[in-house]
């Protein structure tokens, strides 16, 4: 497991503990999983499909610090755990 400190916005700001991608892995090359272009009926392009690689799991992370939602007009929050 490599473990790296992230920020995340939903369901609620927070600093997260996540896993991170093998780095030397063969199949993504460390980034994680793979983009795939995808085309409408016409072939036009229609948007990018991502395919995570079995080398990581995006969803093993554990919560540090809850943040505010957002900082009230006068700059402070009172907010837990501030």
């Amino acid at each position: 497991m490599r473990l790296r400190i992230s920020r995340t916005t939903w369901p609620r700001p927070a600093l997260v503990l996540t896993d991170t991608p093998r780095p030397h892995c063969p199949d993504c090359q460390g980034k994680g999983g793979h983009t795939h272009d995808y085309g409408d009926h016409n072939g036009e392009y229609a948007g990018t499909d991502w395919w995570p690689c079995p080398c990581w799991d995006d969803t093993r992370r554990w919560t540090l610090l809850p943040l505010p939602r957002r900082t009230p007009p006068g700059g402070y929050s009172n907010e837990p755990p501030f």
